[in-house]
């Protein structure tokens, strides 16, 4: 089944308009949800719209409300919601070009691929595509979008454009409150050597594939089983601990150092060059 496109429209930069389609990059993995089941009759347990007091409501007594102290609220029409949505645009303008070191990691959000929409417009995509990557830039713009306005960062990847939604900065907490009770002092440095060691001997380059969900592994083992099982009995299974020694607290740190860079083993080197986005 063909990937449903994202969104629609055209880059625009200064007077040169490119016709694209975005695509979601990412779908969903392996994430298991359950729902709640009564279980005396093994039917599912469905949830009312009820009022303190009152009881249940009908759907069409409902409404919006934002709550401005406790228990007070302003209320809102669906009418009134949709008045100040935003409309969706065909254009996303790019209005600024930053280093991509310059955006935190905290602000990126979802990705999105972007392809040329048809044959004609492939020309001035890949002029963009190539111009952001010789100026190691990426080029920032406002995609209005399903009612809201999404603030977006583009950048080459592979033979296309990669588009990525952004934060804004009111969804983003500030780090340091959580880092201010850790003093600033310089570990020493046979310490550090030490470290340092063990992480470029674990170091090798990045290879999602060789990471799997233990959990979401074990849950649909688990389900596969109760699924072929006559009985009703509970089906209690140890999960796997991760390879490694575990035990006391660690007290010497140098020793406990030491110990890990003489018992580590170097990572595995894929032979298999990546080509850089």
């Amino acid at each position: 089944m063909a990937a449903r496109a994202y969104w629609q429209g055209q880059i625009r930069l200064a007077l040169v308009s490119i016709p694209v389609e975005a695509y979601a990059a990412t779908k969903s993995g392996a994430k298991i949800s359950f729902n709640q089941i009564h279980e005396p009759s093994g039917k599912r347990i469905a949830y009312e719209k009820v009022v303190p007091g009152i009881g249940p409501v009908d759907r069409d007594d409902i409404i919006k409300g934002y709550e401005i102290s406790k228990g007070n609220y302003v209320l809102l029409d669906e009418d009134e919601i949709e008045a100040v949505k935003i409309e969706s645009k065909k254009t996303l303008e790019l209005v600024q070009f930053v280093d991509s070191c310059e955006i935190d990691p905290l602000y990126f959000e979802k990705p999105y691929y972007v392809a040329p929409a048809d044959d004609l417009a492939e020309e001035a995509f890949v002029v963009l595509r190539e111009a952001l990557r010789k100026a190691k830039k990426v080029a920032l713009g406002q995609l209005s979008v399903r009612g809201r306005e999404v603030l977006v960062a583009i950048k080459p990847c592979g033979k296309g454009l990669l588009m990525e939604t952004l934060r804004y900065a009111d969804e983003v907490r500030a780090g340091q409150a959580f880092f201010a009770d850790i003093e600033e002092s310089k570990p020493k440095k046979e310490l550090l050597d030490l470290a340092t060691t063990l992480i470029e001997k674990r170091s090798a380059p990045f290879d999602a594939s060789e990471f799997h969900d233990r959990y979401a592994d074990a849950l649909k083992k688990l389900i596969d089983k109760k699924a072929k099982a006559k009985s009703g009995k509970k089906i209690i299974e140890d999960v796997d601990e991760p390879s490694g020694k575990s035990g006391s607290n660690v007290i010497d740190l140098m020793a406990a150092l030491k110990q890990s860079v003489g018992d580590e083993k170097p990572a595995k080197k894929t032979t298999s060059r990546r080509k850089s986005a």
